[in-house]
């Protein structure tokens, strides 16, 4: 039977996500998971010799019982919070056809300082993301930005990741904090301070990141 849209308190249309499958002609009574990952160089693993990143080693680590789980990498580096949140509306639905539960992971944050982008416009961006996944049925779940070992750089993605923190709680969304734990941590500085540009991380900060992933929320969300 097909779900009809309700509209919630802000007059949004809130369409269920079986309802969306069913009346996408996917009535097979199967339930199938689609994960669209979208973010900066981070999401897309660059740097990772072994092509996961913490994207790939997360979803290595996941499976739903009795559900067809499906997952997309849409990280591009140098993506600020305002191009992210104008690509997901184009990039995201095209993976979400004939899913019957559709999710989307944000992770952003670092280009926002080379960008020059405010926190008050980060804040907004990823306010407007959500609400958006919100009024469409779309569950949503949110990464921090990891440092970088620049003092300064890193002053800025403290706020970063606090005003994240304060924006996912107001909407009840699950955000894990990488920042906190990876700042001053040996082994992240150690792979940030090896890598090729000293930007982005190896093996082993990715599996940091997915070990973090893994052990704050993922699976209860992913279920």
């Amino acid at each position: 039977m097909i779900m009809h849209p309700t509209t919630d308190a802000t007059g949004h249309e809130f369409a269920p996500s079986a309802g969306y499958a069913t009346a996408h002609g996917d009535d097979d009574g199967v339930r199938r998971i689609s994960v669209v990952f979208i973010g900066d160089a981070l999401v897309a693993g660059n740097g990772d010799p072994k092509a996961q990143g913490w994207v790939g080693r997360v979803m290595g680590r996941t499976s739903v019982e009795g559900a067809y789980l499906t997952h997309y990498n849409l990280g591009v580096a140098r993506q600020t919070s305002g191009e992210v949140a104008q690509r997901w509306e184009a990039e995201a639905p095209l993976r979400w056809r004939g899913a019957s539960d559709r999710r989307l992971v944000v992770s952003m944050g670092r280009d926002d300082i080379d960008g020059a982008v405010s926190l008050a416009r980060h804040r907004l961006n990823l306010a407007n993301i959500l609400d958006e996944c919100s009024s469409q049925g779309v569950g949503t779940f949110v990464v921090g930005p990891a440092p970088t070992g620049n003092p300064e750089a890193d002053d800025q993605l403290r706020q970063i990741t606090e005003a994240q923190k304060d924006v996912c709680e107001r909407r009840g969304v699950h955000f894990v904090d990488v920042f906190t734990p990876l700042a001053g941590h040996e082994q992240w500085d150690s792979d940030i301070a090896s890598s090729i540009d000293g930007t982005n991380p190896g093996q082993a900060g990715y599996g940091l990141i997915a070990w973090l992933v893994l052990h704050h929320g993922w699976s209860d969300w992913i279920a």
